[in-house]
């Protein structure tokens, strides 16, 4: 495979972080080593808590996203953004140093002003990721909403989704509900609160059944009166693999907005590489996803309980149907050796073994 020591990945995140696990490192851990990684702190995320606490490890990244620049590596691969400081001139910078350069997004960027924290208002992500899909040669988006956007700024558009590794799930053997029912959900402390969006629905589940939610993140309470049926596991790769196997239904809400449509739909996948039946709120990727995962959507809180309790209610040989199948989708359309030529074929890499 044509991959030289001249190649260089940039991630503003560690292996630990889901979007850079799931977008470079595990793609790189498939083609081998010969890929250079620039990962800007090797953190979990870019929480402004997390890099005021740094100051000498953020000048430290920025000398040395300079020294990346100047080296103008033969391919660069640049994830999300090179900096949380940037307004846009390290992403332009990293991709005109190199002789073919990719950008790769997975998330609605584009839309993202800078709510928040002081740093993300001074440095948001839509200038910098306008600037990087106009200064790249090619850009990886990780679907279809994603592609349609970049395609009004870059003529060479790809859509390769957020894929799972099958092997990293232990799968799911028994459907028979434990008692009392599991109701499951694997997310970031950032992304926690979407659960709060359907808890009318969880309590009355809770109720009327006994459920309790079993979270994988973090284990930090912030779900106000959830907490009281809610049980925590920290994330690790671990309890990611094996976690889901042990839920009786994953839980996808997300808010009605602008960046839900730019999600990836990667919990349903996660579940579904777990042969989990789940239920997800059908925006953007979900829609098609749901459909071709055979699993239910909700929008309102009457409608997420009464899908929760129809899967509950439902004989355990229908679940087990319903989450098998799931399992064999994601095996054959969202799987890493399913898009690995393609993948490769996007940064022109050669020809895979």
């Amino acid at each position: 495979m044509d991959h030289g020591p001249d190649c260089v990945a940039v991630t503003p995140y560690g292996r630990g972080a889901g979007s850079s696990r799931v977008r470079v490192f595990q793609w790189l851990d498939r083609i081998g080593t010969d890929f250079a990684v620039g990962s800007y702190l090797s953190l979990p995320d870019s929480a402004p808590s997390r890099l005021a606490r740094r100051p000498m490890a953020l000048a430290r990244a920025e000398l040395r996203l300079a020294a990346l620049a100047r080296a103008r590596h033969r391919r660069v691969l640049l994830h999300r953004e090179a900096s949380p400081l940037s307004r846009g001139w390290w992403e332009r910078r990293l991709l005109a140093s190199a002789e073919f350069a990719v950008y790769d997004f997975d998330d609605a960027l584009q839309w993202d002003r800078g709510e928040g924290g002081l740093v993300r208002r001074l440095a948001p992500k839509a200038g910098k990721a306008q600037v990087a899909v106009r200064q790249a040669d090619r850009v990886i988006a990780g679907n279809a909403v994603l592609a349609d956007w970049a395609s009004g700024h870059q003529r060479d558009v790809v859509v390769i989704p957020s894929c799972v590794a099958l092997e990293d799930y232990t799968p799911k053997t028994s459907y028979a509900l434990h008692d009392p029912p599991r109701l499951g959900w694997i997310g970031s402390a950032h992304n926690e609160p979407c659960l709060l969006l359907i808890a009318e629905a969880l309590e009355e589940v809770h109720r009327r059944t006994g459920a309790r939610l079993t979270l994988v993140g973090t284990t930090s309470a912030s779900l106000g009166a959830l907490e009281s049926f809610t049980d925590r596991i920290a994330w690790s790769p671990d309890s990611q693999r094996i976690a889901p196997a042990g839920m009786d239904i994953g839980l996808m809400p997300l808010p009605t907005s602008a960046y839900s449509l730019g999600k990836c739909g990667y919990k349903l996948l996660q579940y579904a590489a777990a042969g989990l039946p789940a239920i997800a709120s059908p925006l953007g990727v979900n829609v098609g996803l749901l459909t071709e995962l055979g699993m239910p959507g909700a929008r309102t809180q009457d409608e997420w309980a009464d899908a929760i309790l129809g899967l509950l209610e439902s004989p355990a040989a229908e679940r087990e149907r319903v989450g098998r199948a799931a399992r064999d989708v994601a095996a054959r359309h969202y799987s890493y050796d399913a898009w690995l030529p393609a993948w490769a074929a996007a940064l022109e890499l050669g020809p895979v073994p």
